[in-house]
């Protein structure tokens, strides 16, 4: 929708309602820069309530006392450690979509962000790093938990809402003052709150002849390079916006080693890691060795869809390497053990 045929509809029911023209002035003024942008004009929380479908009271009740709106439990990570997750309940959920689906997927991130956005994927972000001198992997700590509500709520006052609505949309996609992992809009507030940093690393990257690309709290640098001038660099820009290195994530690997990027293989070929390959190999060879009930009960599993299970790791690896003349192979023989291509399945 254009501005002008925005006003034109904007002013006929004011109008309509009695507004002044000092009012329909106000409004127009306010709605201009949204309607330029393409996002929903929101003029209070009665025009959000009904953007949404969820009454006012409800969302205020949402805004002020977020706990009660989320489940929270823990997952162990692979270190041994917990991440807490905090799952918001299935109105706010959908009240996060209408804001992820209609005002941020508006708003363009940077280029070098691969992560969380769509038509790109984690190959995107291995590409531009194959075969290269030296790969470094930084990563940052605590990374949501560390994105507080104010400067979420300041993404909201950049795109123009005013400041009584941008307090109300921050409110509605933080928990315990910071992003949520585990609410829809997280990722994508996250790459929002990283343009600036993204385009600044990406100019000195630039300007020293190294590749850079960040999936999620991943940040990959590739090329020959002093590492110990570009971390110290890093560091200084993480903090100017709040946050830090994991030091223990700190990565440097050369030519001669197996440099991984986002769990991926990128020296000469971009493929998986061979323990990954060597697990489906195996798993395929037990397959066909036992068949699918006694490979099944021979492993323990208790995944009720093993065989899709199976399926989608060796898609995942020739999404990686389409070119994988094994995984192809594979793919063919796993799927003659689909249920529509057997009987023992019960």
């Amino acid at each position: 929708m254009t501005f002008q045929h925005y006003e034109n509809l904007f002013r006929e029911k004011a109008e309509q309602a009695g507004y002044s023209e000092e009012n329909i002035q106000k409004c127009l003024y306010y709605a201009n820069p949204l309607i330029e942008r393409g996002i929903p004009v929101i003029y209070n929380t009665s025009n959000l309530s009904a953007l949404v479908g969820y009454n006012k009271l409800y969302l205020k009740k949402a805004a002020l006392y977020t706990n009660s709106f989320y489940r929270k439990f823990s997952i162990k990570k692979r270190n041994g450690k917990k991440r807490e997750l905090k799952e918001p309940l299935p109105s706010l959920k959908e009240i996060q979509l209408w804001i992820l689906e209609n005002i941020l997927y508006e708003v363009p991130v940077s280029k070098y962000a691969k992560a969380y956005i769509r038509n790109r994927n984690i190959n995107d972000n291995v590409r531009f790093h194959r075969n290269k001198e030296k790969v470094l992997n930084l990563d940052i700590e605590n990374f949501f938990p560390s994105i507080k509500r104010n400067k979420i709520e300041e993404i909201f006052l950049n795109l123009n809402y005013s400041s009584n609505i941008s307090n109300l949309l921050g409110k509605l996609c933080c928990c315990d003052e910071c992003l949520p992992q585990g609410a829809l809009t997280s990722p994508y507030l996250s790459n929002l709150y990283l343009n600036e940093f993204d385009e600044v690393v990406a100019l000195y990257c630039k300007n020293n002849n190294i590749r850079y690309t960040r999936y999620a709290d991943d940040l990959t640098f590739s090329g020959n390079f002093e590492h110990e001038v570009l971390i110290e660099f890093i560091k200084a820009q993480l903090f100017e916006i709040d946050l830090k290195l994991n030091a223990e994530k700190t990565l440097i690997m050369e030519r001669n080693v197996k440099q991984i990027v986002t769990g991926i293989t990128v020296n000469k070929v971009i493929q998986v890691p061979k323990t990954y390959r060597d697990s489906i190999r195996q798993e395929v060879y037990y397959l066909q060795k036992f068949g699918l009930s006694g490979h099944i009960k021979k492993i323990n599993s208790n995944k009720a869809n093993y065989i899709y299970h199976l399926l989608g790791k060796i898609n995942y690896t020739l999404n990686i390497n389409p070119k994988d003349k094994e995984m192809k192979k594979y793919k063919v023989i796993v799927k003659e053990y689909l249920p529509n291509n057997i009987t023992e399945i019960k």
